[in-house]
């Protein structure tokens, strides 16, 4: 990068010609050519409509989880979002890119200038001094001292939009490092929410292997009465002592996976040194709420990583442009003013001190025009627009992944519902079955058998219906985390000082 200086620091001398300046831009203007390099334009098509069951429900999906009409839900995603080590580490990554941004905007707009000050004292002892007859010694030994502060300001003309081109790249950094916060802090809740419901299907299944113990308890001791009154073989006494023995495993395999899941959540939501009784698990399941009727359309605006992947396209055309400025000449003006002194011995002899003090200012201006440099520049506009190219592959990826995921949870949701219709019906079935058959086994019509298989049926029944509401409430969530929710897209607009790359609507489409 060449340079000319158009100014100095001599107020007396004249400044050079303005149309010397003028011929350097445009010969700076002739050497970078026109360069306007393609820019990609990601493919932001999406169907017009999932082929999911169309939802009905109409959910307040910033707050999703109240949905669950669960207050306990509700206070532990509260309490994560507050004080988890997660929302507390991204709450810090935010800060740390808004002081960033912060730093980089002063930078683009107020000249990095220090004021410049020194002072020093130098000390000359004369050696030897050849002196003419009768004449003054022109030097003196002793002590000098000067000072000097001086304010020298680099001022970039922006006239052709490299500062406001910096500054939408500050911009869109930010916008990426806000979304990616709230992505963060949805998917926080989204996993408290799933880990409180497998905590709660756990203590299902516990509650429902403790009825079973207490039945194969009762079972256990009809036998034993009856091989003791001859009325049934041994064995059948010794089958309900082992049946019984298994429950009893179970249960306590499941009291231990309980109190994993509930520390599991408790070190999820910021309490992970308070005692497990803090935390109290219901063993109840409700049902799920419908999916929220929407549209593919929507998680453009709600996904907050789709607009992640927005914001870093639009920082990336940002740079490339930025590069492509490079190419043209920079004009900057160079104000400044100094102060200085100087205290030296005098040279009119006697032991006295002469002291000097100056003022100076200077206006001037210069030019930077690339001219060998320019291979190098047009190297870094080819891999910046590389770079932008996976930036807005990775955007086009975004929005593909976020349609993926809010179908197939919708589809996984709908299957879950009508599984559960259907298991809920069986379950009932199987109940009545196996109470008839334990009376009748109690009144020595029906043998253990039989009523050990009715038992073993309408458990598995259990089982499976257990299994199916606890998918159902996981793939509830799921939805609304894939269709976007746990965030408010409103309140991040409004947020001071965040500023917001393009709508997915403005980004041409192939």
């Amino acid at each position: 990068m060449s340079e000319i200086m158009t100014g100095e620091r001599r107020p007396s001398r004249p400044f050079r010609s303005g149309a010397s300046l003028l011929a350097l831009g445009l010969a700076g203007l002739a050497l970078a050519g026109c360069v306007n390099t393609p820019r990609p334009t990601p493919d932001t098509r999406l169907p017009a409509a999932f082929e999911a069951p169309a939802g009905t429900g109409q959910a307040d999906l910033d707050h999703w989880w109240t949905s669950f009409n669960d207050p306990q839900l509700t206070g532990l995603v509260e309490t994560a979002l507050e004080k988890a080590p997660d929302a507390r580490t991204a709450a810090a990554r935010l800060d740390e890119a808004r002081a960033i941004r912060k730093g980089q905007v002063r930078q683009i707009w107020i000249p990095n200038t220090p004021l410049t000050g020194n002072a020093g004292r130098t000390h000359t002892e004369i050696l030897s001094q050849t002196v003419p007859a009768g004449g003054i010694p022109f030097t003196r030994g002793g002590d000098t001292d000067s000072y000097n502060a001086n304010f020298d300001v680099s001022w970039e003309l922006d006239l052709f939009g490299r500062k406001r081109a910096g500054l939408g790249v500050v911009n869109n950094d930010y916008a990426a490092a806000r979304f990616a916060y709230e992505g963060a802090r949805a998917s926080l809740a989204a996993n408290v929410a799933q880990s409180y419901f497998q905590a709660r299907g756990l203590a299902v299944q516990l509650d429902d292997a403790r009825q079973t113990e207490r039945i194969n308890a009762s079972l256990r001791d009809f036998a034993v009465k009856k091989a003791n009154a001859g009325l049934i073989a041994t064995s059948e006494a010794d089958r309900a002592e082992s049946d019984l023995a298994s429950t009893q495993a179970r249960v306590a395999n499941l009291e231990s996976q309980l109190d994993g899941a509930r520390r599991t959540l408790l070190v999820l939501i910021g309490r992970g040194t308070e005692p497990l009784s803090s935390l109290p698990i219901d063993a109840k399941l409700d049902l799920a709420p419908p999916a929220p009727a929407t549209i593919p359309g929507e998680l453009l605006g709600r996904r907050p990583d789709v607009r992640e992947a927005q914001a870093r396209l639009a920082s990336a055309s940002g740079t490339l442009k930025i590069n492509e400025l490079a190419l043209l000449p920079t004009f900057n003006i160079t104000p400044g003013v100094g102060l200085s002194k100087s205290v030296s011995p005098s040279f009119g002899g006697g032991s006295g001190t002469s002291s000097t003090s100056t003022s100076t200012w200077t206006l001037g201006a210069n030019v930077s025009i690339p001219v060998l440099n320019i291979p190098a520049l047009l190297a870094d506009i080819d891999a910046q627009n590389a770079r932008t190219q996976q930036a807005a592959i990775a955007f086009e990826k975004a929005i593909q992944t976020a349609y993926g995921e809010a179908e197939n949870a919708m589809l996984q949701l709908a299957a879950d519902q009508r599984r559960v219709d259907v298991l809920t019906a069986g379950e009932a079935r199987a109940e009545r079955a196996y109470t008839a058959n334990r009376k009748g086994y109690a009144l020595g019509l029906i043998d253990l058998t039989t009523t050990l298989q009715a038992e073993q049926s309408w458990r598995l029944s259990r089982t499976a219906l257990t299994d199916a509401r606890t998918d159902a409430l996981l793939h509830a969530v799921q939805t609304y985390k894939a269709l976007g929710g746990g965030w408010s897209p409103a309140s991040v607009e409004a947020a001071q000082n965040v500023p917001q790359a393009s709508t997915p609507t403005q980004v041409s489409a192939k």
